[in-house]
């Protein structure tokens, strides 16, 4: 049976140098008041310190200071591996100054670790990573300095039946820290009132298994044997302590003024005619052309930014029903979201477990997928895990794109400053961005066109507001041009490598860029 304790109490039973893994998805799941009360300790004591910390998907919670951020104090990491740090804004001095060791890995493969230990396995054996940076013949996972000076691999390149794989090795968790709804007095938890469902029970069973602590918050607490059977996600045998949350602390995410949102639950649905249309802007020409590239029937994955705007696209196009929509989250069908509420959808399908989502992908599930890239070179790579002083890491990016059967990329042609409009049919650039996403060299590769040619089977399409290019053994092949974009001074000009341009190349839909 578990006992109950204050989150205060729970903070104190982490010591010095463990392992601990957390879960959630963004502010999503997030055991906020565990976590709080971990950092006023800290504050407090200097202690816990030196914490190996690891989590699945990305913990910005509100991209301020919840989540991963109450960890952001230096001393109290040695350690994080994570697929993801998009919001953790409080985070990137750390890695920079090299407080800890910093290992990205694809979040599919973080998420599969917990099975992986759970069931006493000798880790993940996959071909997901590969030519990536992720690939120990680049970076090898290794984010940062302290990492390469660690000496500490978290990633072997292996030869099995003749094919390439990438090895993670599995290490055991000394405390986990997850998020339920309900927990009745034995300590068997529901998640009802969560918008979807992760890996709590393998991260659970990972933890219980290493001779691990198991701390979960919850919302609330019942009479044991109250509840349904097929409701428990974690039974009670792998669950150490429950935590009761307090109201602020303890709720579905931390975005709405509900505490639950029970169109994200399942629960209820909500007419989709109730999503606002979106302006026309170069992002929904982005969004409309996209959208173009998915057949009725498909089986589809939004990425984070401009691509969830294909969901509200669709709906006005009222083709969103004749699709399905899923998010590496777990959810299945349904109206996916954007920004912070990113991994919940309105009137799902289905939920599944996100080790389970991560089979599908991985195994070519995915007829298209549609993400955003922030710099693309010569080859066809693409990079979003690292530029600049940001580190946002790939999160399941690896996954989809290697895998899926077609690939949409997505993004502004140029960034920085700019004014740029779709205008009767036609685009105008008033004033261009002045830094250049199409580079001789990206400075991370997230995704591989080298190895997505040698996949061979695979479509890759490079979309911007002002051209469209597509994959080829030979590099970037420019197909489409916007009407009243010029092809030597607003495409050529501002790439520093010349694209192959299609014998037959052809205006735009004049219709994306049309009330």
């Amino acid at each position: 049976m578990a006992r109950k304790l204050t989150a205060a109490e729970a903070a104190a039973l982490i010591r010095d140098g463990m392992t601990v893994a957390v879960d959630g998805f963004i502010g999503f799941s997030l055991a906020e008041d565990i976590l709080c009360e971990l950092e006023s300790r800290f504050l407090r004591e200097g202690h816990p310190r030196d914490l190996r910390l690891v989590n699945v998907a990305g913990l910005g919670g509100d991209g301020k200071r919840r989540g991963i951020n109450h960890f952001a104090h230096e001393g109290m990491l040695s350690r994080l591996f994570c697929s993801n740090l998009s919001l953790a804004n409080s985070i990137y001095p750390h890695i920079h100054r090299n407080d800890f060791a910093l290992f990205m890995a694809p979040q599919g493969v973080m998420s599969h670790m917990m099975r992986a230990i759970a069931g006493k396995k000798a880790g993940v054996l996959t071909e997901v990573g590969l030519r990536t940076f992720v690939d120990p013949r680049r970076d090898g996972c290794r984010m940062n300095q302290r990492a390469w000076e660690s000496g500490e691999a978290v990633v072997e390149l292996v030869t099995l039946g003749g094919k390439e794989q990438l090895f993670f090795p599995a290490f055991p968790i000394d405390v986990c820290i997850i998020k339920g709804s309900t927990a009745d007095t034995d300590g068997n938890i529901s998640m009802e009132n969560e918008a979807f469902l992760l890996e709590q029970y393998e991260m659970a069973a990972a933890t219980h298994n290493s001779g691990g602590m198991v701390l979960v918050q919850v919302d609330r607490e019942i009479p044991a044997r109250t509840m349904n059977a097929k409701d428990v996600v974690v039974p009670a045998c792998l669950v150490d302590y429950v935590i009761v949350g307090r109201e602020e602390n303890s709720r579905q995410q931390f975005v709405t003024e509900e505490r639950w949102v029970d169109a994200f639950t399942g629960r209820v649905r909500i007419p989709l005619e109730a999503l606002k249309p979106i302006p026309l802007n170069i992002k929904k020409v982005m969004a409309r052309r996209a959208a173009a590239e998915i057949a009725d029937g498909s089986f589809v994955n939004f990425g984070i930014g401009v691509p969830t705007l294909i969901t509200h696209v669709l709906t006005e196009e009222k083709r969103l029903e004749r699709v399905t929509l899923s998010i590496e989250s777990g959810t299945i069908g349904g109206a996916p979201q954007g920004g912070l509420l990113t991994g919940a959808a309105y009137n799902a399908d289905a939920m599944i477990k996100q080790p389970d989502i991560f089979d599908l992908y991985d195994g070519g599930g995915i007829d298209v997928a549609c993400l955003g890239g922030a710099e693309f070179d010569r080859e066809g790579n693409v990079n979003v895990s690292r530029f600049g002083e940001k580190i946002p890491g790939p999160g399941g990016f690896i996954n989809i794109t290697q895998c899926a059967k077609k690939v949409c990329f997505m993004g502004s042609f140029t960034a920085g400053e700019s004014d740029i409009r779709p205008e009767n049919g036609r685009l105008r650039i008033v004033k261009d961005g002045t830094i250049c996403k199409f580079r001789r060299e990206v400075q991370h590769i997230t995704f591989s066109g080298e190895y997505s040619n040698q996949k061979g089977d695979q479509q890759v399409l490079y979309i911007t507001e002002r051209a469209v290019f597509r994959l080829t053994p030979k590099g970037l092949l420019l197909t489409e041009i916007a009407p009243g974009a010029d092809l030597k001074r607003d495409i050529l000009e501002k790439m520093e490598f010349e694209p192959l341009v299609a014998d037959d190349l052809r205006e735009m839909d004049p219709a994306l860029f049309a009330e």
